[in-house]
This record gives structure tokens, sequence and C-alpha cells, in this order.
């Protein structure tokens, strides 16, 4: 056996009023926990009269008690675990010609791209399957956790200007004009993609151009031209995004090029769609539908990136399986002002109805063309890992930057860096507050696991040990994930569906492994494989967990938890 049980907690079905905290002796004396951060562990020693498991099975009524069995008095001594020092908070890079290749797939990986974005707005589908088989090739041939999860990110209504042979110059005060007309590029105009532009802008209106870089303002319009004046000047290439500052465009969310593109993705198997300008739930429930009928298990995260979006910013998280803060076009429709309260409230909300939330855009712009950071793009990276985003995102820095494995190192390192005074229990008290017992009238499954993850959380983090959760749905791996404990979730699952999609979670490191019918033949395999890897080591102390909304091992549901010490 690869594991030897160190203690034993037994539930017991038995008639109870209600779900209470049962009095009982009390813990014994421990020592005060020391500082830990996450790049360099320190050991915490505490002497322990009971070492304790946990098995708590729902009874039919939905009475649970619990009652204790002692061991003898033991020592344990947490380990400066390895896995704690690994980056929770996961990286998003997007793929273009600066990293489509093989050897560059490999080099993100290897410095902590944990999902590869597909850009639709940019490529074509060769170009996109090439990147997707990169992708999946690495991942059959990394089997110790390394999971890459795909991302396909629909082009979306975007407003567009034309093609332009060489980029224009555009300086303050000079006219210029934007047309329907197909194909014009001349000093003074370009064509825009959209047919409707003219009736969606008024005169008076502020355009912004490339997310704001320059700036228009309209002064007339014809039946197929908006003549402006240029506010703000600079460098107009080919493709520039448009918007109306404070409009969205009255085009659907999900145009026929998604659609092709949607279809793409279902083909392929990717596991998760970035649905851009995302105005209301409509639009996620209309495309579930879809994913349903031709039988894909995708989620879909939407874009929050339009001022239609924010009235409707519960209702859209709600049904959809995550978020994503696009604060490119978010700032570009609505006051930059209000960017960084919009980004905590998605944030919070996204958090609050356990789901996935992605901060994106501009992060470390500025390493598009540098090889350093400014000192304000590390301050964004390390507010959105303070206020719990599950996952970063690099755009162009990876897409077409100068520097883009610098990019990822650097967002790597200052996640890290924060993460290690957010976990660290004498200055935090934790991301999120323990579930509280319910009355015997409110209890419900749901609420068991709650109850049972927030407890997992507390075990582990007071052990200080990695958490080993085996989970067939993937609920109990993300419920731990919303917990935050401060060292990592390994989720071994049987589902390979679930393990790519665990690897956009904060703190989780998915493994695809069979399950046995036997439980013990399972949890040693399981050791095994992390000693192989070396995510712990002879000695370490793990705790381990049995999801229990989907029984693994049992006839009816259950929830177990056990700390074992790991042997050779």
């Amino acid at each position: 056996m690869a594991a030897a049980e160190i203690g034993g907690l037994a539930a017991a079905r038995m008639a109870a009023p209600a779900l209470r905290p049962a009095a009982g002796p009390a813990p014994a004396a421990a020592a005060p926990p020391q500082p830990r951060r996450a790049v360099a562990a320190r050991s915490l020693r505490m002497t322990a009269a009971e070492t304790l498991t946990a098995d708590l099975a729902g009874a039919t009524n939905g009475a649970v008690q619990a009652q204790m069995n002692s061991k003898a008095t033991s020592e344990i001594t947490p380990q400066a675990v390895t896995a704690s020092s690994r980056r929770k908070t996961k990286i998003v890079c997007t793929i273009g010609p600066s990293t489509n290749t093989r050897e560059m797939i490999w080099k993100l990986a290897e410095t902590g791209m944990n999902v590869a974005r597909l850009n639709m707005s940019h490529g074509d589908h060769q170009s996109h399957q090439k990147v997707i088989d990169l992708v999946k090739e690495y991942n059959e041939q990394n089997t110790d956790g390394n999971v890459i999860a795909i991302m396909l990110d629909t082009k979306g209504p975007e407003v567009r200007s034309g093609d332009v042979p060489e980029p224009i110059m555009l300086k303050e005060g000079q006219e210029f004009s934007f047309t329907i007309k197909r194909g014009v590029s001349t000093e003074d105009t370009v064509s825009v993609n959209y047919d409707d532009f003219i009736n969606d802008v008024e005169v008076g209106d502020i355009l912004l151009v490339d997310g704001g870089m320059m700036s228009l303002a309209v002064k007339s319009k014809t039946t197929d031209t908006v003549k402006c004046e240029v506010v703000d000047g600079g460098e107009l290439k080919s493709r520039r995004h448009l918007n109306v500052r404070g409009k969205s465009a009255t085009l659907p969310s999900i145009t026929e090029k998604d659609w092709e593109d949607i279809k793409f993705g279902v083909e392929n198997g990717v596991d998760f769609y970035a649905v851009s300008f995302v105005k209301d739930a409509k639009v996620i429930h209309e495309l579930k539908d879809y994913l349903k009928g031709a039988n894909a298990d995708i989620h879909v995260i939407p874009k929050i990136e339009s001022a239609d979006s924010i009235p409707n910013l519960q209702s859209i998280i709600a049904a959809s399986d995550g978020a994503m803060v696009a604060r490119g076009d978010l700032g570009a429709e609505l006051p930059i002002e209000d960017v960084p309260l919009l980004q905590a409230e998605i944030v919070q909300t996204c958090r609050s109805m356990e789901k996935p939330v992605i901060v994106a855009t501009n992060m470390l712009e500025s390493m598009i063309v540098h090889p350093t950071p400014t000192r304000a793009e590390v301050s964004d990276i390390a507010i959105a890992v303070r206020e719990g985003a599950d996952a970063i995102m690099l755009s162009g820095e990876t897409a077409h930057g100068k520097y883009p494995l610098k990019a990822v190192k650097v967002m790597h390192t200052v996640a890290l860096r924060t993460e290690s005074s957010l976990y660290n229990p004498t200055t935090s008290s934790g991301l999120v507050s323990p579930a509280q017992a319910l009355p015997n009238e409110e209890f419900s499954p749901s609420q068991l696991s709650k109850m049972f993850g927030s407890h997992a959380t507390m075990m582990a983090n007071t052990l200080c040990t990695p958490i080993i959760v085996f989970t067939q749905t993937g609920s109990m791996a993300v419920l731990l994930s919303h917990y935050r404990p401060s060292s990592t979730i390994f989720a071994f699952t049987n589902e390979e569906r679930v393990k790519q999609r665990l690897a956009l979670y904060q703190g989780v490191v998915p493994i695809h492994m069979q399950f046995s019918d036997d439980a013990e033949e399972t949890f040693s395999r399981a050791i095994s494989s992390l000693l192989k890897a070396q995510y712990v080591k002879k000695g370490d102390y793990v705790t381990l967990v049995q999801s229990g909304v989907t029984s693994i091992w049992r006839e009816e549901s259950t929830h177990h938890i056990q700390v074992r010490k790991v042997q050779g």
C-alpha cells in the first residue's frame, strides 16, 4: 500500500433532529502557525492528540451524526509541501504567429501556460487546427497534471475598419471618414465591415479606434459615410476595432461566422467557448441548447465587454459556466474609470456563484515590444490575483509579441509572489468564509457538499497538506477550489473531459486516471503517480477526499476525508 491511514472518524447514519456542531473534547495544543510563503514553504510542527479521518454519509432523512474514534497521541509534522509552492492562478495564453509552432507551445506550457486561447478574429480554420493538434499532442505526452485546455474565442459582432496597404497617420484636428463601401482605403477614408454602422452612430458621438488608442468625433453623416474629426491621433492599421462610447452595436452576439467557428470547435472537442459581446442570457441559452443537441460537452464563458451586458450581469453569469472580464472593449464602451469597479464586481459575482472568472486584456501590453513590464502592469496582475480571479490572460503579448515566454514568466512569478501573501496563515484569514450548518428542514445534499468542502479545506490548511480529490464530475474539485485552500488540489478523475475542464480552476491540478473497483487500490495508485511526478515525497501527509454527489465506490451518495502518510 502506498499510503498509511493515520486516523479515523467514521460517520454513522443515526437519527438526529438537526445537523449541529456537537460538543467535543478540546483539541490538543498545537504550535502556533509560522509564516508560510508560496515560494519557500516552512515546516509547521504540531502535536495532535487525535488525528482525524472523516467519513460523512448522508442518511435518507438528511440527518448526520459523527462519532469520534481516538487513537494514540502522535506527532504530525506537516511538510514543506512542494505542492504548496505551485502557482494557483491559471494563465491563459493566446496563440498566434509568435507561438503557433510545436517548439513554442511546448515552451509556453513549461513556462506556465494552462489554457491555449484561439482568437477566431484572426487566422483561419487550418491554422487553428494546427494549434489544436499540437496542444492535444502535448497533453497526450504529459500525464503528470500539466494539462493544457483549449479555449475557442469567437470573433463576435465586431465593427472593424478595412484593410489598408500601409498604416495611416491620423493627426489631431484632421478630417477623416468611415464608409460602408467595401474596399476603400485612402488617406482620409477607410471602409468598415458593418452596413448598419451609419444607423448606429449619431452626430456628436465619439468613435474609439483600437480600444481607445485613437478617438474621433462624429461631425456629420451621409447615406454611406460617417465624417469625423480626429480628437486623439495615432497610427491606423488594418482591421482595427471600432467602438462608439456608451453604445453597443445592434448586431447579434453570435454571427454566421461565429456559428461556423462553433461547429469547428465541436468537431475538434475544444474545452471552452469564450463568447464575445454577450448582451443578455438569451444567447447563452441558445448556444447551450445547440451544444446539447450536438452532444458536445463544452463550457461557455461569456466575455463581459459591452455596455448592454452590465445591467444583465447576474443573469448572464447564472446561465453560463464562468465569465471573462474583457477590459479592452469594456473600457471603450463605458467610462474608463468604471472598469476597475466593474472588474471587482464581475469577479465577486462569479466567486459567489462558484464559477471561474478570467481577467483579460492589456495585462502586460508593454511586453509586446519591451522585454520588461511597467510597474503598473505588475500591480494589475497582483490586483486580479488578490481579487480572487481563477485565471489571468495574455493576448497580443503571446500572439504576436516579441517576448512571449518572458511575458508568461512575469505573469507566473508575480502571481506566485502575490499568492504567497494571500495564503500566509499569519496575515490572511482566507478568501472564503466557511459554510454554516443549517437547520434540519433546510438540509440538502448540496449543503452537505459545501460544508464538507469547507471542512476539508480547513483540515488541509491546519495540517499544511495538499488535497487529493477523486471525482467523476469535477464538482467536488470545483467546490474545493472555491474555498481556496492554501495548498494544491490534485484532482484525479476518470473522465478526460473533466480533466481538461478543471485546468481553468484556481489551485487545481487535474490528473486523468482510471479508477479501480477497489478504493484502496485507487488511493495507492494516486499516491504512486504523485510520487513519480515528485509532487509529494515519502513521509509527507496528504488529505484524501472522495466526492460524494456521484458515488464512486458505494451504492449511495457519500463524502469521505482521510489524512494519510505517504509511504515509499
